[in-house]
C-alpha cells in the first residue's frame, strides 16, 4: 500500500504522513491532494438546478452562492465567457491578481503546445568513440529504468563491451533545481522533487515501512538499494497494538543529508510505501545507468557527472525519446504533476535561447509571456515565477486564464489541449468530483490547491447553450478546502444548466 496524504472520496485513509510538522494535506499541487472531491455540493446543486436557467439569471444565482455569510470573507475572482471573446456572462474581480496554485500549469502547457507542437519529443542521447561515452540528458521527465536499459541494449548490439570513461552531462538546464520561493519543506515532499537535465523515475525513491514486534521500531527499507546513500535515516518510529492508527512525520534539515522519521504503525498494518525526492539526482542517474550497462555485460572503468553545456562532437550511438508533447501535457494536467511541468518550462527555456548566462527557467517564463501576449493575452495580467504553481509568488487574474483558454482553443492544437485536462467525474484530479451530476463528462478543467487557495478553470460543454470558458479563484481562505470546493462546484453546476432565452 502506498502512503497517502489524502484519499479520494469513498476511499479509506490508511494513514496520514506529516512532513516537517505540516500535514501533507495542506499542500496543493501534489496529485492526490487535488483528487479529494465532494458530493455534498453536487447533491444540493442538483436539487437547486433541476430547471434550466437563462444567462440573465446567472449573475443572481452565482451571487447567492458567493455572498453566503460563510463565504463573505473570502477573496473571489470569477470570469465566465463564451468560447469566443464576448461580453462576460459573469465577472467578479476578474482583472485582479490571485495566487493560482496549479492553474499555472494551464499557461505552461498552452505555451509549450503552441511553441513546440504536439509531436515534439525530448531526446536522451549517448555519444562516443574510442572508449569514451557521453550521455546527454535533456530533461525528459518520463525517463525510467526501462529506458536506461534500452540505451544499454542499443550499445550492446553495436558490439560495445567496455567503456573506459562514462560521462553523464547534466548541464542542459542551467539554474537552481528548486525555485527559491518554494516553501522550504517542499524539498522533502514527493511533489517538490528537484529538476535537472538527468531525471530518472521522476527523481523519487521509495521507502517501505513495515511493522515489527510490538514496541519495536517500524522497519524502514530502501526499495532501491542504490538510493540508500541519498539520505541518512534516523528511525524514531514505534510498532503499536493492533488497530492503532498509523501516522508518520518526516523532518529534514536544510543543507544536511538526513531525514528523521517519527510516528507509529499498527502491528497488523500492511507494509506501506513512502516516496521521497533524491538529493543528488545526477549521481543517482549515473549509478542506475552503470547498473543497466553491467546487466548487458558492459564494463565501465571510470565515470563522472559533469555540469556542462558543451556541444558534443562525437557520433550519436544510442537514443531514447519521451512520449509526444500531447501525452506529456496530459501527464502534467491530469494528475497535476509538478516535476513534469517544471521540466517542460525549462525545455521552453532552452528553446528560447537563453543569453548572458540566464537560467533556463527564467528563459522559459519569458517565452510563455511573450508567446501568449503576442496571441492576445494581456501581458500585464499574469506574473509567473515557476511552471507548476507551487510558488505563492505567482500572480494571475481570472481574465488572463480565460484569455489563454480562448487563445489555445482557436489554434490547431485546441482539441489536444482540451483533452489534456481532467474531465469531471471521469479522470485526473476531477475524477472524484461531479460524479453522477449534470457536470459529469462535460467539464474539462484544471484544479489548483494551496493552503488558503482553491482554483478551478477550464471549459464547459453545456448541453443546451454553447461551450463556455471559466476561471474561478478563491484566495485568503481560512475554511477547509472541502467547503470552498463545494461552493465552486455549485457555481460550475449552474453553468451546465444554461439555456438560450431569446
Amino acid at each position: 500500500m502506498r502512503c497517502k496524504r489524502l484519499t479520494a472520496v469513498g476511499e479509506t485513509v490508511a494513514f496520514l504522513i506529516l512532513f516537517l510538522g505540516f500535514p501533507w494535506s495542506i499542500k496543493a499541487t501534489s496529485t492526490e491532494a487535488e483528487l479529494v472531491g465532494s458530493t455534498q455540493s453536487i447533491v444540493s446543486a442538483k436539487e437547486n438546478s433541476a430547471r434550466n436557467i437563462c444567462p440573465s439569471q446567472l449573475p443572481e444565482a452565482i451571487d447567492a452562492i458567493v455572498d453566503r455569510p460563510e463565504h463573505r470573507r473570502l477573496y473571489w475572482g470569477i470570469l465566465i465567457q463564451r468560447l469566443s471573446p464576448s461580453r462576460p456572462l459573469y465577472t467578479r474581480n476578474a482583472q485582479q491578481y490571485f495566487i493560482p496554485a496549479s492553474n499555472v500549469k494551464l499557461f505552461t502547457t498552452a505555451a509549450a503546445l503552441l511553441q513546440l507542437g504536439s509531436e515534439f519529443r525530448i531526446r536522451t542521447s549517448v555519444y562516443g568513440k574510442d572508449g569514451i561515452l557521453r550521455l546527454v540528458g535533456r530533461g525528459d521527465p518520463s525517463l525510467t529504468n526501462a529506458q536506461l536499459q534500452d540505451l544499454a541494449q542499443q550499445l550492446h548490439r553495436q558490439g560495445i563491451r567496455q567503456i573506459q570513461q562514462l560521462i553523464v552531462q547534466d548541464g542542459y538546464f542551467q539554474g537552481l533545481s528548486h525555485h527559491p520561493t518554494w516553501e522550504w519543506e517542499d524539498v522533502y515532499a514527493d511533489y517538490g522533487a528537484p529538476i535537472n537535465s538527468l531525471i530518472l523515475n521522476q527523481n523519487l525513491v521509495e521507502l517501505q515501512l513495515s511493522p515489527q514486534a510490538l514496541g519495536e521500531p517500524v522497519k524502514i527499507t530502501w526499495t532501491d538499494p542504490l538510493a540508500a546513500w541519498q539520505w541518512q535515516i534516523e528511525n524514531q518510529t514505534l510498532t503499536e497494538i493492533s488497530g492503532a492508527k498509523s501516522a508518520f512525520e518526516v523532518n529534514g534539515i536544510l543543507g544536511k543529508p538526513s531525514l528523521q522519521i517519527r510516528g507509529q504503525m499498527a502491528i497488523d498494518s500492511p507494509s506501506q510505501v513512502l516516496s521521497i525526492p533524491v538529493r543528488t539526482p545526477g549521481e543517482h542517474f549515473l549509478q542506475h545507468f552503470k547498473l543497466a550497462l553491467i546487466k548487458e555485460g558492459i564494463t565501465v572503468a571510470q565515470s563522472q557527472v559533469i555540469n556542462s553545456t558543451e556541444q558534443v562532437k562525437e557520433p550519436e550511438l544510442a537514443f531514447v525519446e519521451s512520449p509526444p508533447l500531447s501525452q506529456l501535457i496530459t501527464d502534467i494536467n491530469q494528475p497535476s504533476n509538478n516535476l513534469y511541468a517544471e521540466a517542460l518550462l525549462r525545455t521552453l527555456g532552452v528553446n528560447n535561447s537563453p543569453i548572458n548566462n540566464q537560467d533556463t527557467a527564467t528563459a522559459g517564463l519569458n517565452l510563455i509571456q511573450t508567446k501568449l501576449s503576442n496571441l492576445g493575452v494581456d501581458r500585464g495580467s499574469f506574473i509567473l515565477v515557476d511552471g507548476s504553481g507551487l510558488s505563492r509568488r505567482n500572480l494571475v487574474s481570472p481574465e488572463s486564464i480565460v484569455q489563454t483558454l480562448q487563445v489555445i482553443s482557436r489554434s490547431p492544437q485546441g482539441e489536444i489541449y482540451l483533452t489534456s485536462l481532467p474531465i469531471a467525474g471521469i479522470s485526473g484530479t476531477l475524477r472524484n468530483r461531479f460524479k453522477d451530476s449534470p457536470a459529469m463528462g462535460i467539464i474539462y478543467a484544471k484544479t489548483g490547491t494551496l493552503t488558503g487557495v482553491v482554483t478551478l478553470s477550464g471549459y464547459v460543454d453545456t448541453p443546451n447553450y454553447e461551450r463556455l470558458v471559466f476561471s474561478i479563484m478563491v484566495n485568503q481562505s481560512d475554511k477547509p478546502t472541502r467547503i470552498i470546493r463545494n461552493a465552486i462546484d455549485e457555481i460550475v453546476l449552474l453553468l451546465t444548466q444554461l439555456k438560450r432565452c431569446e
